[in-house]
């Protein structure tokens, strides 16, 4: 990563640290009042020693100096809890922001575009990612203030006592960062690497994880094992080239400080045998300047010790970042959204020259011209890549488009999309049921629905039969993916929830393409029942099933190539042969 680029990902960094600017100087001003009571702690504790072997002072004499010793160590320590408290509550605001930010442009982007990876990808964006800025906003950015502050603090306090010590400390202070920056130069590009091993780990562990079953029907456990472990090596190596770069790191820090601090003893050293004679002003060196600036030496140096510490946290930030700022900023072609309102009593969708895109600006379909009048039955047919996902994702909003498609007289790009898919009822092929109960995922159109609601469209859509026989009923858990339910319970539960939100255009997309005969038939007299005065457009290779259809649209390799009824289709074109492919199969059968 050239250098710009790194400058440019710490400037935002830096900007996105404003969200926690309240947290950031809370922070730095408890820090700042800790290094204070430092000060006030080591000259207590030189004064001390000087009337004990000096003065030759009594302890009951002293008493008050120890109390104040106590007292200043206990309030040190709320400041360091307190400082630690609020770098904490900043890097949690700062990474809740960014996490949203990467939310909104996923939504935006829409499932087109989350499809293009795989999940353990966006996986490791979203969570791991984010987290890894953490130490940034909570620990450097206030470092960095820290580092300049109590440093500058102590100078202005041991040059009047000894310009000597002042000057090594002035002398040496710079060599800490100075070695700090050559090391870690190459920390971001090595964090960098090891995201990128991160994110390609996730996904492929994530998706074999999924295809388990699959993997082992064919027999192909060891590959798969194989190239897990190649991935797994290659992050391993990343990891230990991060941690290499750490440890080098912090071994040049301490090496310098405990330098700087022995030049610093052994000049009083010296001076104390008459060896040296100089740095005091020509006032002597007593036990109490002694003990109170080699009290203060190691923790002038420790604050850019910690900055060199929390380095590392800077270039794990550079290395996070520099991935989500590519996607914050990229600007694939992404269906635009306006804030026209579309009319939710009945649907009637208009396409005219309709050229559906990919997010890379890729004609997937197009150019398309047809129209679904309200209250109409409409089915889109055709073999599988014809173009028909392509065609549901731009009436959804989730794919960019070039012509025209008005849906109830309103251009769709300048409709409020999420307004618009408030109204459209949808039942897939693979039904996503999420984890919880089967209410749950039955009120996910509707949080607020009551009791009587839920059981009334469990009923029209066949599910309550099946709902009933389990042993908590609609406080049944549900697993992810649907795990502990059939493919068909799933599927009724996914009408359901269609059912419960009641849209104004029905959108079917294979519902009965995994069901077996009783429940295909349970399901698609459910749907035709809740479909029978609204608008629909059904997806299916189930030519038996779109005898009641008003229309059907033909495609074929992203073309609209028939339109009209059944029985003007059946017998020519692409839809005629699509007919008797079904004819030769059920007489294979």
């Amino acid at each position: 990563m050239d250098k710009k680029k790194q400058r440019s990902l710490v400037q935002w960094l830096k900007g996105q640290s404003k969200l926690g600017k309240t947290w950031l100087v809370t922070a730095i001003g408890l820090a700042f009042l800790s290094g204070l009571f430092l000060i006030a702690q080591a000259a207590l504790l030189a004064n001390i020693l000087h009337e004990l072997i000096i003065e030759k002072a009594d302890k009951s004499d002293i008493w008050l100096s120890f109390v104040g010793l106590a007292i200043i160590v206990c309030l040190r320590a709320i400041c360091s809890w307190g400082k630690e408290q609020a770098g904490y509550r900043a890097g949690e605001a700062v990474r809740l922001h960014i996490r949203h930010l990467v939310l909104d442009k996923l939504q935006t982007l829409g499932p087109a575009t989350i499809q293009g990876k795989p999940a353990g990808t966006w996986a490791s964006l979203v969570l791991e990612q984010v987290e890894e800025m953490q130490d940034f906003f909570a620990r450097y950015l206030p470092q960095m203030a820290i580092a300049g502050l109590i440093p500058l603090v102590i100078l202005v306090v041991v040059f009047p006592l000894n310009w000597a010590a002042g000057l090594i400390f002035l002398l040496t202070a710079p060599l800490v960062p100075f070695f700090m920056a050559l090391v870690g130069m190459g920390a971001a590009d090595a964090n960098r690497r090891n995201f990128k091993a991160l994110q390609r780990l996730s996904g492929h562990f994530y998706d074999r994880l999924r295809g388990l079953a699959t993997i082992r029907l064919f027999d192909q456990a060891d590959a798969e094992s194989q190239h897990l472990k190649v991935a797994s090596e290659d992050f391993r190596k990343r990891t230990m080239e991060v941690l290499r770069l750490a440890f080098l790191s912090s071994a040049v820090l301490e090496f310098f400080t405990s330098l700087s601090i022995a030049i610093t003893a052994v000049y009083f050293g010296f001076s104390y045998i008459g060896e040296l004679n100089f740095g005091h002003y020509g006032l002597g060196i007593s036990l109490f300047i002694g003990v109170f600036v080699l009290v203060l030496a190691p923790e002038f140096y420790q604050p850019l010790r910690d900055l060199g510490t929390y380095y590392h946290a800077k270039a794990q930030a550079i290395g996070a970042a520099e991935s989500i700022v590519n996607f914050l900023d990229a600007q694939p072609e992404h269906q635009a959204s306006g804030e026209a309102k579309i009319a939710s009593d009945t649907v009637e969708i208009t396409a005219t020259d309709l050229e559906v895109l990919s997010p890379d600006g890729i004609i997937l379909a197009g150019p398309l011209t047809f129209k679904i009048k309200s209250g109409e039955r409409v089915a889109l047919v055709g073999q599988s890549g014809a173009g028909k996902t392509s065609l549901i994702n731009a009436v959804l909003g989730f794919l960019p488009y070039r012509g025209s498609l008005v849906i109830n007289g309103i251009e769709l790009k300048e409709a409020d999309l999420s307004h618009w898919r408030k109204q459209v009822s949808w039942v897939g092929q693979n039904p996503q049921l999420f984890h919880g109960s089967v209410k749950d995922n039955i009120c996910l159109s509707a949080p607020l629905a009551t009791e009587e609601q839920i059981q009334r469209v469990a009923h029209a859509a066949h599910a309550n039969e099946f709902i009933q026989r389990l042993d908590q009923g609609y406080s049944h858990p549900v697993g992810d993916r649907s795990s502990g339910l059939s493919v068909g319970q799933a599927q009724r539960i996914a009408v359901a929830r269609a059912l419960l939100q009641d849209g104004r255009f029905w959108l079917l997309d294979e519902p009965t393409a995994s069901l077996d005969a009783s429940s295909e038939r349970l399901v698609m007299e459910s749907l035709d029942k809740a479909t029978k005065d609204t608008t629909t457009l059904l997806v299916s290779h189930r030519i038996d099933q779109l005898g009641t259809s008003d229309n059907i649209l033909v495609m074929s390799k992203g073309k609209l190539v028939q339109q009209g009824t059944f029985d003007a289709l059946k017998h020519e074109g692409l839809f005629s042969e699509m007919i008797q492919a079904v004819d030769r199969s059920d007489l294979d059968a």
